[in-house]
C-alpha cells in the first residue's frame, strides 16, 4: 500500500493496551448530543479519516476477540460512525470516506463448519450489522484461514499471496 502512495497506520490493540470496556462517560453519553470519545480520540480520528481498514484477528468461538469487539463498541460510536435517528429508527451512516474494509482471520475449525453450520457469523456481522449501517458505500472482503493450528508453509504462503493480490486491487 505504501508503494501506491498510501499512508499505512498499524494499530496493535494488545500492544497499545486498548481497554475494550466502555467507560462510564462513554455509556452515559451514548444517546446524548455529544458522545464522549475523549479517551479514544486518536482511534476515532483514524477511523473517520481512513479510506480503507484492514482488520487482522483470530476468531474465537465464531466471534471477535473481546478487545476487537470493544474497539467496535467504543470507537464506532454515535457521532463518529453513525448518528442515532430521532425516533430510535434506523441509524444514519457517517463513514462515507470508507472505500474498502478487509477482514483477515484465522479459525481452528474447518471451513465447512463456518459455512454450513455457523453460516459465517463474523462475515454477516461485519458486512450487514456494522458496515452496511455505518459505511454503506465501502467494499468488503473477508479472508479466513481455516484449521489454523496445523498449517503447512505452502498453505500460509498461498493465503498470504491471496491477500496481497486482493489489497493490490484497491
Amino acid at each position: 500500500m505504501t508503494s501506491a502512495g498510501h499512508e499505512v497506520i498499524v494499530e496493535d490493540l494488545y500492544q497499545r493496551q486498548f481497554n475494550p470496556a466502555l467507560t462510564r462517560a462513554e455509556r452515559q453519553s451514548y444517546y446524548s448530543q455529544d458522545y464522549d470519545d475523549s479517551t479514544i480520540k486518536k482511534y476515532t480520528h483514524q477511523l473517520v479519516e481512513a479510506e480503507a481498514v484492514v482488520l487482522v484477528f483470530p476468531t474465537w468461538w465464531f466471534g471477535f476477540p473481546a478487545i476487537l469487539k470493544g474497539w467496535f463498541d467504543r470507537v464506532w460510536g454515535p457521532g463518529i460512525a453513525y448518528d442515532h435517528a430521532q425516533d430510535f429508527g434506523p441509524i444514519k451512516p457517517r463513514l462515507n470516506n470508507q472505500k474498502n474494509v478487509m477482514a483477515i482471520t484465522t479459525l481452528g475449525a474447518p471451513g465447512w463448519v463456518d459455512y454450513a453450520i455457523m453460516r459465517r457469523p463474523l462475515r454477516r456481522i461485519l458486512k450487514i450489522a456494522i458496515l452496511r449501517t455505518c459505511a454503506p458505500g465501502c467494499k468488503f472482503a473477508m479472508h479466513s484461514l481455516y484449521k489454523s493450528e496445523n498449517l503447512k508453509t505452502a498453505t500460509v504462503h498461498k493465503f498470504t499471496h491471496k491477500i496481497v493480490n486482493a489489497i493490490g486491487k484497491w
